[in-house]
């Protein structure tokens, strides 16, 4: 059962009754829409009416947009909801994701390669800011999961590292910056991403640690953040064999489910071991670790059911809320399991003072919005990025690289594919060269076969490019070569690597013998796998200006490498150290 008074809650007489008497005064249909959280994917009015109106759901969140058009949604939508909105947002690297000219602070992974812990807290302050003036209460951050195995790319560069004692540390600052906004947080994922190598937007992943061994690293993370207050945890399409049979005996493999679906982790594990009293939702409902263990109609009340108190998006909200409903009428949901869910999911929003606030007032005036973008939060990312640009290896003594001594610079750059954020994975290089320009550099930029063709190049294939680009002329015609790779896209494949642009392609370092090479990422940190023949590795975090402005700068020697990295840079691979 749930407390009301107790944490993370918190809540007086006064927001206990607001509580309890909303929930009597719910149709049994008001109360099962308030267990969902929609993924809005229009800006209409009248989808919005339907959502909000028809549906009664507890919670939203948004597509990507400008600010102004997020607040103006989000404005809306609350004042078409009986019961004020939970509306979250993914500020996992400050106010970027969360709207499209929000500020790129810095990456989890950043904001824990640098001893001063204090980045988490300003990359959290900023968050906070930026999220809490257009209107969203609710941050889908800080993410603890432990970067244990340096194949796992959906959570490489959103993990603070590879030690509970950087997540933990990270996170709480974190936590605490966010908190100075009007924000609760759902940290994630339950219980514990790191341990397989695969994304569960793609496939059902495991942690397989055994009970010792989690409860001394991921329980331990959960026990301290959730000490420290964290209001909502969000439950990953993990599952966890060891875990699930220690508190089943007698389990069978077949019978291990995602944590989502999974009640003796939720119940057994969350509620009862660790003592957690705040919201349980569920990770992204369409993802493939939870769709591959049973029919829809039977996963949207098996996860309420399970202990989880809210629904992460429908995939069809006829379908999803018909099911829900269904699954309370036969029994599935019992009146206790969802009365529980229903009076948590209000008294977090009665714990951010919703309940009392006028509606016209929970979302700011279109004035709050200078904060987005602000010079001020720009100015934090750069000192950032200064700090935590990391340099993981120069082993041939390349550095620095300046106009005067390396004036002619080849640029290549390599990138992933757009993920469903639908970030141009190429706009970096325009800033990579901007910035070495300015810095006095005579950049030429690679364009590799693809390229080529598209701007109107006949009989180009990549053994032309080749014969073009690698040629004892090379070091005639360039000094150094400088390579930034923004290899990103999770959700679309179970694992990252660089894809080269063709087979054999020109833009693979091979010119490491011929010139002084540079290799630079901007986000994954498990590039010497593919280049373990470079002999310079920076790992600049992130595809921001500032980013690349702090790399040009330590480049050329103008200011210290004070980054940090962990061992995963070296993929337990012989040759990346060399």
């Amino acid at each position: 059962m749930v407390d009301l008074r107790a944490k993370p809650f918190h809540l007086d007489d006064d927001a206990v009754t607001w509580v309890e008497e909303t929930f009597e005064s719910l149709t049994l249909e008001e109360k099962i829409g308030q267990l969902f959280i929609n993924l809005n994917v229009s800006f209409d009015e009248g989808y919005l009416d339907n959502i909000v109106s028809n549906f009664h759901v507890g919670g939203i969140r948004y597509m990507g947009a400008n600010s102004k058009t997020v607040q103006d949604h989000i404005r809306y939508a609350q004042s078409k909801a009986k019961v004020p909105l939970l509306v979250a947002s993914n500020p996992e690297m400050g106010g970027a994701g969360s709207a499209d000219d929000g500020t790129l602070v810095a990456t989890h992974l950043s904001a824990g390669s640098h001893p001063d812990k204090s980045i988490a807290r300003q990359m959290g302050r900023v968050a906070g800011r930026e999220t809490a003036a257009m209107g969203c209460n609710w941050a889908f951050a800080p993410i603890v999961d432990i970067h244990y195995n340096w194949r796992n790319t959906v959570i490489s560069t959103r993990s603070f590292g590879n030690t509970p004692d950087v997540v933990i540390e990270r996170a709480k600052e974190y936590f605490d910056g966010i908190s100075e906004s009007n924000t609760v947080c759902a940290m994630k994922h339950f219980p514990g991403d790191g341990i397989d190598e695969r994304d569960q937007h793609v496939v059902t992943s495991y942690n397989t640690l055994g009970y010792d061994e989690w409860n001394a690293s991921y329980g331990r993370v959960y026990r301290e953040l959730i000490d420290h207050g964290v209001q909502s945890i969000m439950i990953g399409h993990i599952g966890a064999p060891e875990l699930s049979k220690h508190y089943r005996p007698g389990m069978t493999d077949a019978d291990i489910l995602p944590a989502t679906l999974a009640p003796e982790l939720l119940n057994d594990l969350l509620r009862e071991e660790l003592g957690f009293n705040g919201l349980i939702l569920t990770d992204a409902s369409m993802m493939i670790g939870m769709t591959q263990a049973m029919k829809r109609k039977d996963l949207v009340p098996a996860a309420i059911a399970a202990g989880c108190d809210m629904f992460l998006f429908f995939r069809d909200a006829d379908e999803d809320f018909r099911y829900m409903l269904d699954g309370y009428r036969t029994g599935v949901i019992t009146e206790e399991r969802l009365r529980d869910a229903v009076l948590r999911i209000l008294a977090l929003k009665a714990s951010l003072g919703l309940h009392v606030t006028p509606r016209e007032e929970l979302v700011p005036g279109p004035e709050a919005l200078s904060v987005i973008g602000s010079s001020e939060h720009h100015t934090i990312a750069a000192e950032i990025a200064d700090k935590t640009v990391t340099l993981v290896k120069d082993t041939q003594g390349n550095l620095p690289l300046t106009p005067k001594t390396h004036k002619r610079i080849r640029l290549y750059g390599i990138s992933g594919q757009a993920d469903f954020t639908g970030t141009d994975p190429s706009g970096y290089l325009e800033v990579a060269r901007e910035e070495l320009e300015k810095a006095g550099f005579e950049v030429h930029v690679f364009k590799n076969a693809k390229q080529r063709a598209a701007e109107g190049e006949e009989n180009v294939y990549f053994h032309t490019v080749m014969a073009d680009e690698a040629n004892e002329h090379y070091a005639e015609k360039y000094d150094a070569a400088i390579v930034f790779a923004n290899v990103t896209g999770f959700a679309q494949e179970a694992s990252i690597r660089i894809t080269w642009s063709t087979p054999m392609a020109a833009e693979i370092p091979w010119y490491v013998t011929e010139i002084p090479t540079v290799f630079v990422s901007l986000a994954q940190p498990n590039h010497l796998i593919d280049v373990p023949m470079v002999k310079t590795m920076i790992h600049a975090h992130a595809p921001s200006r500032e980013a690349i402005a702090a790399t040009v700068e330590k480049i050329q020697g103008l200011s210290e490498f004070t980054g940090t990295f962990n061992e995963n840079v070296w993929c337990d691979t012989f040759g990346t150290r060399l």
